[in-house]
């Protein structure tokens, strides 16, 4: 029996934009106690269909303009707007990709659950409460009692998104739309996300709708697959079929792009030591008058050491430290003790003048490159910036900008444009290239593919390794996306609650883990799929 049945629908973008339709013809069902996964990169349109079924579209901008949208029958296009708010909650419910974003910061999180209960149902106050802890309960939230009175802030990643799903489930409605809810969760966190939604499903026979660009998930989670290519749907079938045989091109370059969790054979670097630390330690707070005050040590004694030409991956969960050591490294914060070495020479003491000259060796790319960048500055300005504030002219400048863009896959052209004007992915290469031009001796990407698409994903780890290689880079590589690693880094160190727990070459640490933290991290990674996983 289909709860969700989508015919021929179109939804035209406004004029102008990059292409008519922002999806186009558009046929999709979801049967009662199945999991439809809609795969596809960014701007492949399957959260505009999502949000076009529960009818959160503006309607200004994304016009419906042929096709049906049938939940149970109803048609979701020709109702009012009175009649669309009761089905939201009661009939169907939506988990977004941000949980931050989803909450209000300033209520606390019981509250926001029971406001659900308060719209739709006429139980009273005690009553919602006890259905809330109920919900908290279900979603494996512990001591529910008191996360009922918790912010958002004073929960977890995990934690929110579990949030998130109770507040979904409360009213059991038939269908549940999950947009992107782990992409940017740790992957173990990501594997309880994901089996928490298949057992809950499982139980409450819901038909669940679950948008992704990740195949690994895919794997894991799904029932059938739908996978979208700018605003059409290009191959859908059961996961076997779509993930066992891909029919279409597109489909098959998705699957070949998701990285494997097994590391290729790399060359051992024997290049000069550009990088140690010794018995680095961050420690945050302080004892109080009575020896009371919260006291943090983010980072334990942390040894390791990188050579030019060479890939060192850290891995772990978020708050393991990995990426304070990049902080402390880069002196972005100042160790607490420990020593960092770079070609010989400690940092770790020096003041803010003593640094000036040791910056430009050390560079990093980050996570968002969108944040990363000034939205008033063109690329060009931002990539000449740095080597001009260290004496270069800014025709060399400009001549090296034109030229690193040429290494980055980039148009020099593109130069004067803005940060707005570029795809995510290409945004990174941007970022990538303003690092590229202090012509450091080390560079630190923290987390710098994991928001990508995985084709776009695949581009960005291919760039990085190249310019490791052509400008015989020590590179510090952070990362919670355990295939990720595989693929990029010669060496890999795992970390825990700020400590090193096991550390050796890629290929021997995902062979024969030892550390019982590092085998739950590896048996986390979502679905093994494509040729050589």
């Amino acid at each position: 029996m289909s709860i969700l049945e989508v015919t021929n629908l179109t939804v035209k973008l406004p004029d102008g934009a990059d292409r008519p339709f922002a999806i186009e013809d558009v046929t999709l069902k979801v049967e009662k106690g199945q999991i439809l996964c809609i795969v596809g990169e960014s701007g492949s349109g399957k959260s505009v269909t999502a949000f076009s079924v529960m009818g959160l579209a503006d309607r200004r901008a994304l016009t419906p303009v042929s096709g049906t949208i049938k939940l149970d029958g109803e048609d979701i296009l020709d109702i009012d707007d009175a009649r669309l708010r009761k089905l939201r909650g009661e009939k169907m419910s939506m988990i977004f990709q941000e949980p931050m974003t989803a909450l209000n910061p300033v209520l606390r999180v019981g509250d926001q659950i029971s406001e659900m209960l308060e719209i739709h149902t006429d139980l009273t106050r005690s009553q919602r409460k006890t259905r809330v802890i109920e919900a908290m309960t279900d979603v494996r939230l512990p001591d529910p009692e008191k996360m009922y009175r918790s912010y958002p802030h004073q929960l977890s990643g995990g934690q929110r998104q579990r949030i998130m799903i109770a507040m979904a489930l409360t009213l059991e409605p038939q269908l549940l739309i999950a947009d992107e809810p782990t992409t940017a969760l740790d992957v173990t966190t990501q594997a309880q996300i994901l089996k928490l939604i298949k057992d809950i499903q499982r139980r409450k026979g819901m038909g669940v709708m679950f948008i992704t660009h990740d195949f690994g998930v895919v794997a894991e989670i799904a029932d059938h697959v739908a996978v979208m290519k700018h605003g059409r749907i290009v191959e859908q079938g059961s996961v076997a079929e779509v993930l066992g045989a891909p029919k279409d091109p597109y489909t098959q370059k998705l699957i070949a792009a998701v990285p494997s969790m097994i590391p290729p054979e790399r060359e051992v670097a024997t290049g000069q030591i550009a990088l140690e630390t010794d018995d680095l330690v961050k420690t945050y707070g302080q004892a109080g008058l009575l020896g009371q005050g919260r006291v943090v040590k983010a980072v334990r004694e942390v040894d390791l050491t990188v050579r030019r030409g060479e890939t060192l991956g850290i891995v772990g969960e978020s708050g393991s430290g990995k990426s304070t050591v990049a902080r402390c490294i880069m002196r972005l914060v100042d160790p607490t003790s420990g020593e960092v070495l770079i070609n010989g020479e400690n940092i770790a003491s020096l003041r803010e003048g003593q640094l000036r000259s040791h910056r430009r060796d050390i560079q990093i790319v980050f996570q968002d490159p969108y944040r990363s960048l000034n939205p008033r500055r063109t690329v060009g300005q931002s990539i000449v910036e740095g080597p001009v504030n260290f004496g270069l002219s800014m025709n060399e400048a400009k001549a090296r900008a034109a030229e690193l863009m040429q290494v980055v896959g980039l148009s020099p052209d593109a130069l004067e444009r803005f940060p707005h004007q570029f795809s995510g992915g290409q945004r990174q290469r941007i970022c990538i290239a303003r690092a590229l031009a202090m012509e450091p001796m080390i560079l630190i990407a923290d987390e710098a593919v994991s928001a990508l698409d995985v084709s776009v994903q695949a581009q960005v780890l291919d760039l990085l390794d190249d310019v490791r290689k052509r400008f015989d880079l020590a590179m510090l590589f952070i990362t919670h996306d355990l295939r990720v690693a595989a693929q990029i880094c010669d060496r890999i160190m795992v970390m825990n609650k700020g400590e090193v727990v096991e550390s050796g070459f890629t290929s021997t640490v995902y062979a024969n883990p030892q550390h019982d933290y590092t085998r739950a991290l590896l048996a986390a990674a979502p679905g093994q799929i494509g040729p050589a996983a």
